[in-house]
């Protein structure tokens, strides 16, 4: 049964207008979720420290007690094209707590400024240069929500790819995996996803895939030979949008013979988990999540050096 918080957080979700009215551009979604942002506290117990990743501005978000050799390494959504590491940072937060690890959030460049393959060539710099400073890949898991759930998918393509070392395992939270929009649910959870029902003002999938074939396994890994992946754990709401792009996503990765992991929250909505302050659903899917980095990072699975 939903809590009483979710019955109160959807009827506030309905009524707002999460991106603006239907003409606000890119630039106006980006100021109204910064804006957003300047209420959100990190936690006490939470150190954040800036840092350069390479060439990519990202953040270190260390709780108390954290090892040095174990990293969440976290992109964040905002469908390519908006969101920041001021927006993620409680989520963040919170997820590097209950996993008792560093996390080092990822401020890629964003859509339509800098489209596909700019994002992933981002994440991919960020990952080697926690390998080049002494951090093993098998004591790093890769993670992000939405558009940095892909990322995280398809950044673990790209290393494979190229032969590169692997990290221990992906998460998944509501992750984009199917860019062409083929996904039943993008229909029968048209009206009640409370986040992605709400009119989006621009067309951001178009300005992050440009020319490019939306069905190109580096921007929807759906399409994707998924063989010799890390395990991969997604958690995802039972009335959201996309909740075909992780079920479907799941069964080709099972079926490819990855450890592949889909926990479907029932009556929950797009990244509810950034509601963990006030919804006690969004908690539990950290803890959970948090369990799974912490011994993923703890056992190092994946290749090492």
């Amino acid at each position: 049964m939903p809590s009483v918080q979710s019955h109160l957080l959807r009827f506030v979700l309905r009524r707002i207008k999460i991106f603006g009215d239907e003409g606000t551009s890119i630039q106006g979604v980006r100021r109204r979720v910064e804006s957003s942002a300047r209420w959100l506290r990190t936690p006490r117990k939470v150190s954040v420290q800036p840092v350069q990743a390479g060439d990519v501005p990202a953040e270190w978000l260390i709780p108390q007690g954290a090892p040095a050799d174990r990293v969440l390494l976290y992109f964040h959504g905002g469908g390519f094209a908006f969101c920041s590491l001021n927006t993620h940072r409680l989520m963040v937060s919170q997820l590097a707590i209950a996993s008792g690890v560093r996390a080092l959030s990822v401020d890629y460049r964003l859509a339509p400024e800098h489209p596909f393959p700019a994002a992933l060539e981002d994440c991919l710099a960020a990952y080697h240069w926690l390998l080049q400073n002494g951090i093993s890949p098998r004591k790093t898991v890769v993670a992000g929500d939405s558009a940095g759930g892909n990322l995280a998918l398809v950044l673990m393509l790209a290393l494979r790819d190229a032969g590169g070392p692997l990290p221990a395992a992906a998460v998944g939270i509501s992750p984009v995996t199917d860019l062409a929009g083929t996904g039943e649910s993008l229909r029968t959870k048209a009206g009640v996803d409370p986040i992605l029902s709400a009119p989006v003002p621009v067309d951001i999938i178009t300005s992050y895939v440009g020319e490019h074939d939306p069905r190109q396994p580096l921007i929807s890994p759906l399409y994707a030979d998924l063989r010799g992946l890390p395990p991969i754990l997604l958690h995802v709401g039972e009335d959201e949008k996309l909740l075909d792009d992780s079920t479907r996503l799941a069964e080709r990765a099972s079926a490819a013979g990855v450890d592949a992991t889909v926990v479907v929250w029932p009556h929950m909505w797009h990244v509810f988990q950034a509601f963990a302050p006030f919804l006690p659903e969004a908690r539990k899917s950290i803890g959970q999540i948090g369990n799974y980095v912490g011994e993923s990072t703890s056992r190092g699975r994946g290749d090492g050096f």
